[in-house]
């Protein structure tokens, strides 16, 4: 077996699972399911539309896909970076379509890492947990840089120029989860110089990229600073996008990779033995999602008529911030003396469970120890992706939760 299987920690879920094994809770009330991201807005209906079509489904169902997709499938998700990033990308060469992110970002450490035990992988601190398995499974050491201050950022610039040296790939993640911050763009650009000037390949997860407060401040991405800084090859810059947060599709499974020729080359080789072509019918639908823009705007105003709805609820008794970005709550718990400074996550977590029937992530599963204190350690995830009634029903409910406390 694999020894480096032995070094991966149980997913969040799982450690949410066993914290609420055998809590039965006091309240018939409906189940709030807080902890997990899935997108619960309808999906558009002509992607539904298109999937149903017989034509496209014989097709989809009676081909094996080429690894490098179709033209179309490509060209669409170009023209839709050029639209919203300025990025001008060659469909041909500095794109390729993948099966959701999270296989990407995972599968991108396995082919981009050495494999040299003395690699490094940077990535922030809390984080998303396949960038760490990415590395593990490589061989390679994760260094987490922690997110803390009212910003909510990884602090790159206090990064040692010899943690830059012995790294080899550097996963970012803009708008962050769970903490909705934004990379600002001229951090993006001192990441890229470094990244040139020390050899390593940036991996910008931009999943949450198109749920956004305001809607005249849109948060800029890798390919938009590179371009910027007069690279029109994206050199050492591979971004990450899909249809799961943006357009309601998590179960599409359907997104890109985009960015330099060159590494791309060398994933897409890797990918030619993985074996994840995304199917025919699934391509068709996700280039008519990436062609529209309605449905997306549609999309971000019923975010923000959520956070409208369930900031004031929980304000009073929370301290909770409406984020750049993204749809999480990333607010400490009350109580003190926990570890990362604010109260008992786990505890609270169990609790809000067993008393109210909601489910919240604790932010210790997502954060890492490093030396020091578990950042996320003292606040909780809260993933507001049901319709605005339900969410506004578990924000009541968690005020009367620490209301009583």
């Amino acid at each position: 077996m694999n020894p480096w299987l032995d070094a991966l920690l149980p997913y969040p879920f799982e450690r949410l699972d066993a914290l609420k094994e055998g809590v039965v809770p006091a309240t018939s009330a409906p189940h709030a399911a807080l902890q997990i991201g899935e997108p619960k807005h309808a999906p558009p209906a002509f992607v539904l539309q298109a999937l149903e079509d017989p034509d496209t489904l014989r097709a989809g169902l009676q081909t094996y896909p080429p690894t490098r997709g179709g033209a179309a499938l490509r060209a669409a998700a170009a023209d839709w970076l050029g639209r919203r990033f300025g990025a001008r990308v060659d469909s041909e060469t500095q794109v390729l379509p993948v099966n959701g992110t999270r296989e990407a970002l995972f599968s991108f450490g396995q082919a981009i890492l050495s494999g040299a035990s003395s690699s490094l992988v940077l990535l922030p601190n809390p984080c998303y947990q396949t960038y760490e398995g990415a590395a593990l499974l490589r061989g390679a050491t994760p260094h987490y840089v922690p997110c803390r201050g009212a910003d909510q950022l990884p602090d790159l610039d206090a990064v040692a120029d010899a943690v830059w040296r012995a790294a080899e790939l550097v996963y970012i993640c803009s708008p962050g989860n769970p903490t909705g911050a934004v990379l600002p763009e001229d951090t993006l650009r001192r990441l890229i110089e470094r990244a040139h000037r020390f050899d390593f390949v940036i991996a910008a997860d931009e999943c949450y990229s198109e749920i956004y407060a305001d809607e005249d401040a849109p948060p800029p991405g890798l390919l938009q600073a590179a371009a910027a800084m007069g690279d029109a090859d994206f050199r050492r810059c591979v971004v990450f996008h899909s249809l799961s947060k943006r357009s309601n599709l998590p179960g599409l499974r359907s997104g890109f990779v985009a960015g330099d020729a060159a590494v791309l080359e060398r994933y897409y080789l890797y990918r030619t033995y993985h074996g994840c072509a995304m199917p025919t019918h699934v391509q068709v639908a996700s280039v008519l999602a990436w062609g529209d823009e309605t449905h997306v705007r549609a999309n971000r105003a019923a975010y923000r008529e959520k956070f409208d709805a369930t900031l004031p609820i929980l304000a009073d008794v929370l301290p909770v911030v409406r984020p750049e970005a993204a749809f999480y709550l990333w607010p400490e718990v009350p109580g003190g003396g926990g570890r990362g400074g604010g109260g008992d996550d786990e505890g609270f977590a169990r609790a809000l469970f067993a008393q109210q029937n909601v489910t919240v992530m604790p932010g210790t599963y997502l954060g890492r120890g490093q030396g020091e204190a578990n950042p996320g350690a003292g606040r909780v995830r809260m993933a507001l992706v049901g319709e605005t009634a339900e969410c506004v029903e578990a924000a009541e409910r968690i005020r009367a939760f620490v209301e009583r406390l």
